[in-house]
């Protein structure tokens, strides 16, 4: 008997021994799995009367009713996440033998576990950045599984947030993305291709819209610690803390809390060692801006470079990419790579390089 599977060199589907024979198994839920044996207990025909006429299905006919149902509930269940084994995901742009049709971006979005993702703090930020292109540039071309994983994950990541007040500032800018993006195509519905109902769409802006309420009026918690505190390390210590930021408003934010930090956050060469990691020399001499001392005011500098120029970004942890397999993947996952040094084809996956991946 010839396999059918896309991928000849994929496992299969995975079977159990019954007392009727040998059945597949289906990837539902364990939920689901109740309800389709407390299906399997109604007789195998089924009488159904109306009117005048009565219309008797086969047992073939509830099965294949049964399983419609089973799969539109599993459709439908908006907080339900596409799961799969492996965490990792061949990246192919043409069809072959072995392989047919495309890798989407919203089949690589579902296979690579950013709902665990975003627990790790590691990559957290990775996450978070990948979501706003997406909502900036990607968001029509999703397919409407990879919809409910986006808006899904969203809620898992504002949820986090409001629980542990964790980088807050990074959400509210996804947010306001997104929801501009949301208004422009609501806005020009028929001009551009949205998959999905429109009435969807605007519930999804509703609850954006309350989402951004809600992280507005978020309300820090007072750590109470009766241990050593920040304010109590010597002057050195909370200098070299500041030099390990990457981002200026991150500076900013810290020296808003006592007047200690607010004075080492000003330091000239702090902004000037920034200036120097995010941008090129020839892109400071196009917009110097001196004091009024008449010495050059790094700290503006850096936000006007910021608005002509993209700084670098920082990742605790990044996808990777295997030249030699094309398999994209987590790199504490691993994948099954067939070359003699692994280490050789690793290439990390900017969130950019990530959406350039699935362009075609």
């Amino acid at each position: 008997m010839p396999f059918l599977g896309q991928d000849w060199r994929s496992p299969g589907w995975r079977w159990v021994k019954t007392e009727d024979g040998w059945k597949r198994c289906e990837p539902f839920s364990p939920a689901l799995e109740d309800g389709n044996n407390q299906l399997n207990d109604i007789n195998h025909t089924v009488i159904i009367t109306g009117d005048e006429n009565e219309e008797v299905y086969s047992t073939e006919d509830c099965e294949f009713a049964a399983k419609k149902r089973k799969k539109d509930h599993f459709r439908n269940n908006t907080d339900s996440q596409c799961f799969y084994r492996e965490k990792w995901i061949y990246v192919h742009k043409e069809s072959t033998r072995e392989r047919h049709g495309y890798c989407t971006l919203g089949e690589a979005f579902n296979r690579l576990d950013f709902s665990s993702a975003i627990q790790d703090i590691r990559r957290f930020n990775y996450v978070v950045k990948l979501l706003q292109l997406i909502a900036k540039s990607q968001l029509t071309s999703l397919s409407g599984a990879a919809q409910k994983n986006y808006f899904n994950i969203l809620d898992k990541i504002v949820q986090k947030v409001m629980e542990d007040q964790y980088n807050p500032r990074l959400i509210k800018d996804l947010l306001q993305d997104l929801s501009s993006t949301l208004c422009i195509l609501i806005r020009g519905v028929g001009k551009s291709v949205l998959v999905g109902n429109i009435n969807i769409w605007i519930c999804r802006l509703e609850t954006i819209l309350l989402w951004q309420q809600q992280l507005k009026n978020l309300q820090m918690n007072k750590q109470v610690n009766n241990g050593l505190t920040l304010s109590d390390l010597p002057l050195h210590m909370l200098n070299n803390i500041l030099y390990r930021f990457s981002d200026g408003w991150d500076i900013i934010t810290l020296g808003q809390v006592t007047p200690t930090l607010y004075m080492l956050s000003e330091d000239r060469q702090l902004w000037k060692k920034l200036c120097q990691y995010h941008f090129a020399e020839k892109q400071f001499c196009r917009h110097l801006i001196p004091s009024e001392k008449g010495h050059i005011d790094w700290k503006l500098m850096y936000f006007a470079l910021q608005k002509y120029y993209p700084i670098k970004e920082q990742y605790g942890d990044t996808l990777h990419f295997c030249r030699h397999c094309s398999i994209l993947f987590w790199k504490d996952t691993g994948h099954p790579c067939t070359a003699s040094d692994p280490n050789t084809c690793l290439m990390p996956v900017s969130p950019q390089h990530f959406i350039d991946l699935f362009k075609f």
